[in-house]
């Protein structure tokens, strides 16, 4: 069972800027692609980012379009946050999909079985 684990979780001002990273216990287990989701306090959890990872093709929720970039380097996996809002308050969780679908699928429909502890991103006003 590959087990993913969150980091760089903290308080930010408003404006401000956090990167989260994502690492999994084995570096070579299939994957079709990885997301980040997020679940504020009273809420359901939502689609944040994803990226599939033979391609690189990346999807982004309306919200944070523009100021969130979803990256990876080898088998780390990354979200930088920008110009953070107090909204983006919410525990942010990493996943990772064994499923595989046609390349026009939209990333953020996966099935994700594969799933983080969570890291608390707190934005201040």
């Amino acid at each position: 069972q590959v087990q993913l684990e969150e980091s760089g979780g903290g308080l930010v001002q408003a404006g401000g800027s956090l990167r989260l990273s994502c690492t999994a216990s084995s570096r070579t287990f299939s994957r079709s692609a990885m997301g980040w989701f997020r679940q504020a306090p009273g809420k359901e959890r939502e689609f944040v980012a994803a990226f599939r990872w033979s391609s690189g093709n990346t999807d982004y929720a309306d919200s944070v379009k523009g100021r969130f970039t979803i990256s990876r380097d080898n088998a780390l996996f990354y979200l930088q946050m920008n110009s953070l809002k107090p909204e983006d308050t919410a525990v942010y969780y990493c996943a990772a999909s064994g499923a595989y679908y046609s390349s026009t699928f939209p990333l953020r429909r996966y099935a994700y079985n594969y799933w983080g502890q969570g890291t608390q991103v707190t934005v201040s006003a």
